[in-house]
């Protein structure tokens, strides 16, 4: 897992399709998401450590933007 696009793809496995409008309300609710799929035994460790990773170096990013 190396892109916000995979994390997509990960939690469309899921049944998951997350797009609100608002690029950091997506991340959040995406990273919610994460956790409550890695709390109910769903995904592997190294994928949610990973994803949550991506998802707050995105957000970070955003946030310093504007």
């Amino acid at each position: 897992m190396k892109t916000i696009y995979d994390v997509q793809q990960l939690l469309k496995k899921f049944g998951t399709i997350i797009y609100i409008g608002d690029r950091v309300s997506d991340l959040e609710l995406m990273e919610e998401e994460m956790k409550q799929l890695y709390q109910s035994n769903l995904v592997e460790p190294k994928d949610y450590q990973m994803a949550i990773l991506l998802l707050r170096q995105e957000m970070q990013k955003l946030k310093k933007q504007g």
